[in-house]
């Protein structure tokens, strides 16, 4: 009876110690928040006033006030999918169905296009659809995409749809560069990391089309250094009532090296993507392009393998700089994360490999309290695939967040 016993108790002693190491995983997978708990006045009479009359100090109250997905321990965590459990992996299948469409992202845009002020072109995709002046009664999420990225890819559309359901509805719009996303390039300007620029704008003329209309942003990877440095520049003068960066590349040279080094996904997945993206672009616009007094040289361009190459060719040649590397150091967002004065949340992943953790400037974090950083122990660069059948993490704390700031008048 004993002896038959045995086999039982192993199992149980097995299953035991397998539950223990789920747990301990788990619990190694609880997002970690970086912010600044001092009180601040400023942050108070600007921002803190939540929807139920009470008042937050700095962003680390509202998130721990608001934010359980983010905060309470026993829910704010990101535990990835089982056979995506590298920063790699989740990367490389972010890659993978950047195009697809799922349940999770199956939307159908409203395009509106937009003559700059040089007379280029760029569009918002609007969901579910546009309803300029007194028609938009819901706030905007505006969506800035990352580099060769556009609002097609799946976790642009995927953030979109949330938004604009449940009890608590968003009216989204989805930026396009110039040349991306089935924009047409009509002049000869081309977008960097450090122009702030056509963002700008492209929020000035959203606020002239709907006015008195609560706005927040949603950066994506290069979209994220965009909105991290326009914060900063514009300080208390942003018109944004809440933003969020996600997997912003702080210091440019650091993710810029990153995605240079020799490795399989680097040569074989994120290289040849990023600049297949790019070259399609150039290609359909040669002529424009070299047209330019720059003085571009489309040829090179076209036979270039690393986006190094294409962003010494392009971008630091536009604006002067001797190389791409040098370009990227002047791009970085990192020393404008002291004069953001907008409740701006960051979050990154530990194990990102485009945008490193020692590119992180976590002490910038605890001195301002207008922003905060979650760090996720897994995710990669734009992935953050969780469940048994991978499904985008970030969407749901996102969207709590955002609602804290875009609902406060309710």
């Amino acid at each position: 009876m004993a002896l038959n016993a045995l086999p039982i108790l192993g199992t149980i002693i097995a299953g035991a110690v397998l539950l223990l190491r789920i747990f301990k995983y788990v619990k190694q997978c609880r997002l970690k928040l970086i912010a600044d708990d001092h009180s601040d006045e400023e942050f108070a009479q600007r921002a803190g006033i939540d929807s139920r009359g009470n008042t937050c100090k700095n962003i680390k109250t509202v998130l721990e006030t608001h934010c359980p997905l983010l905060t309470d321990p026993t829910v704010a965590s990101m535990v990835p999918t089982p056979y995506l459990c590298g920063g790699m992996l989740q990367t490389a299948y972010c890659v993978n169905i950047a195009l697809k469409s799922t349940p999770q992202s199956e939307i159908t845009y409203d395009r509106e296009s937009i003559i700059m002020s040089d007379k280029g072109t760029m569009s918002l995709d609007w969901y579910p659809e546009r309803r300029p002046g007194a028609q938009c009664t819901r706030p905007i999420a505006i969506l800035i995409p990352g580099v060769g990225g556009s609002s097609y890819e799946h976790h642009v559309r995927s953030m979109a749809k949330l938004l604009a359901t449940g009890n608590k509805k968003y009216r989204v719009a989805a930026m396009n560069y110039r040349g991306s996303g089935r924009t047409p390039l009509t002049s000869s300007k081309i977008n960097g990391a450090h122009d702030t620029d056509d963002f700008g704008d492209i929020l000035q003329h959203i606020i002239k089309s709907h006015p008195n209309t609560l706005l927040v942003a949603l950066g994506f990877s290069l979209g994220a250094n965009i909105l991290t440095r326009y914060l900063g520049e514009l300080k208390d003068k942003s018109p944004l009532a809440a933003a969020v960066a996600l997997c912003c590349p702080f210091d440019m040279e650091i993710a810029g090296r990153s995605l240079d080094a020799k490795s399989f996904l680097n040569d074989n997945v994120f290289q040849p993507n990023l600049v297949a993206s790019i070259k399609r672009s150039v290609e359909r616009n040669a002529d424009l392009i070299r047209s330019s007094d720059v003085g571009y040289d489309v040829d090179a361009v076209m036979q270039t393998k690393r986006m190094s190459e294409i962003d010494s060719l392009l971008i630091a040649k536009k604006c002067g700089f001797k190389n791409c590397w040098d370009y990227y150091r002047a791009a970085s967002s990192t020393q404008y994360i002291q004069y953001i004065r907008t409740p701006y949340l960051a979050i990154n992943a530990l194990d990102d490999p485009v945008t490193p953790y020692r590119g992180i400037p976590l002490d910038m974090f605890s001195q301002n309290p207008f922003t905060a950083l979650v760090l996720a122990r897994h995710g990669g660069h734009l992935g953050f695939f969780s469940g048994i059948t991978p499904k985008i993490w970030y969407l749901e704390p996102i969207k709590e967040y955002f609602d804290v700031f875009a609902f406060k008048r309710e």
